[in-house]
């Protein structure tokens, strides 16, 4: 959510960042919305001076015997109070439609990132590991993985498309993965884990700014709550309404869960196979800072979810994502893209942004600096470090055999059971 102060303070300057995410100029309405609001709020000040004042001279007048006069104020004073309802409601109006109008506009990008409309114009920054170069052709993991467990059509029948069923040595690795993954980003990267609600109030998915444009993409309960489609949701609104004392900050949580989408905006797009799903489970990283933390931070929570890939001997390449293609509630964003021998491309993997005051703004989450009795608002960020099931496809596609089995990583020995390869059932 945006500061109208700023607004008003660089119009141009706003609306240069929101030609940069593709929309039209918006300031001068939103300050001629603003100033109307604040027009009305002066109105309605001056009438309840004016009411107080004419209420003391009440007294005065009758005390001095003049009867005409606290009549006459009498009548200002009923005026004023069948007025002042009306103003009332309409400065509530206006306020409740300019918050609206604010909340509805994305955030604005960083100078760094790059300008652009979409996937085509973001910038590779990065690579890391080497493709494996197979002796014969490897498969992509929809075909390989329903021998191994990767139940497509159970899912389906239980549920629905884009639900799957994981069995065997297969819903191990899964397991596997999810533990390692929750195992790094503690006891190595040092965020503190959590284990939040997946079901959340609406103010918690408009905190985080999934609602009020986005909430197609999610699932709503008949009791009003929302599934969360992300950890995200839950750990960042862990602070709506406090006050953070700066020498509690960074605070970094992490948290295992399950996260649903209804992809409403994904309609076509990954229908086969293990990528796209309805229900799946992701590793969450979330830190809430000071803003001069964040840059810091961003570049810490990028590692963290490299590690994973690292970890896990999976090549992949980092990826400056173009303003029209960051996340409404982003201001920079790395992608991190995984490369699946089978499709022969890379594919995101983890999402990792920083967010600046715009998500604080919508909780109301501030922190006091060190000898200061002013509040300011937190910076927050958010990544995936990393999402379970796009990296088992990672794992089924870049440890595959000939002779359709797939190798454990080494990493994850672990946590197998001494299952260190996965054969058809």
């Amino acid at each position: 959510m945006h500061d109208i102060r700023q607004i008003r303070e660089n119009p141009e300057g706003f609306d240069e960042g929101l030609a940069r995410r593709g929309l039209d100029p918006q300031g001068a309405r939103l300050i001629a919305l603003d100033e109307l609001r604040r027009e009305v709020s002066t109105q309605m000040q001056e009438a309840q001076a004016r009411r107080n004042e004419a209420s003391k001279a009440i007294g005065a007048s009758i005390g001095k015997g003049d009867t005409a006069t606290a009549d006459a104020l009498k009548a200002e004073v009923t005026t004023l109070k069948e007025t002042l309802p009306a103003l009332e409601e309409k400065e509530r109006l206006l306020g409740t439609e300019l918050d609206q109008f604010l909340a509805a506009l994305p955030n604005l990008p960083l100078p760094e990132v790059p300008d652009g409309a979409g996937e085509d114009e973001n910038i590779a920054v990065a690579r890391w590991g080497t493709p494996r170069v197979f002796d014969f052709t490897p498969q992509e993991h929809a075909d390989l993985g329903p021998a191994l467990g990767l139940d497509f059509e159970t899912g389906a029948m239980i549920s629905g498309a884009r639900f799957t069923f994981l069995k065997g040595g297969m819903a191990r690795l899964h397991r596997a993965l999810a533990q390692f993954m929750l195992d790094m980003q503690t006891a190595t990267n040092g965020y503190m884990e959590c284990n939040p609600p997946i079901l959340v109030r609406e103010q918690s998915l408009f905190g985080t700014g999934q609602l009020p444009k986005f909430g197609e993409d999610s699932f709503q309960t008949t009791d009003g709550r929302w599934l969360i489609p992300t950890a995200e949701v839950s750990l960042t609104n862990s602070v709506h309404e406090q006050i953070l004392d700066e020498m509690a900050l960074p605070l970094r949580m992490t948290a295992l869960t399950p996260c649903f989408r209804s992809e409403a905006g994904a309609a076509g797009k990954d229908t086969r196979g293990f990528i796209r799903q309805h229900q799946f489970e992701k590793v969450e990283l979330v830190t809430v800072c000071t803003p001069e933390q964040a840059e810091a931070e961003h570049a810490k929570m990028l590692a963290c979810a490299e590690s994973i890939l690292q970890a896990l001997d999976l090549p992949y390449r980092t990826m400056l994502l173009c303003a029209g293609d960051m996340g409404a509630t982003a201001r920079k964003t790395f992608d991190l893209e995984v490369w699946l021998p089978g499709q022969q491309a890379y594919r995101e993997i983890s999402s990792v942004s920083q967010c600046g005051d715009y998500q604080a703004r919508r909780m109301n989450a501030r922190y006091r600096p060190a000898n200061s009795k002013k509040t300011e608002f937190v910076h927050t960020l958010n990544g995936s470090g990393l999402a379970v099931g796009r990296t088992l496809v990672a794992v089924l596609e870049n440890y595959q055999q000939a002779d359709g089995t797939v190798e454990v990583p080494k990493a994850l020995a672990p946590y197998m059971g001494g299952i260190t390869k996965l054969v058809p059932l």
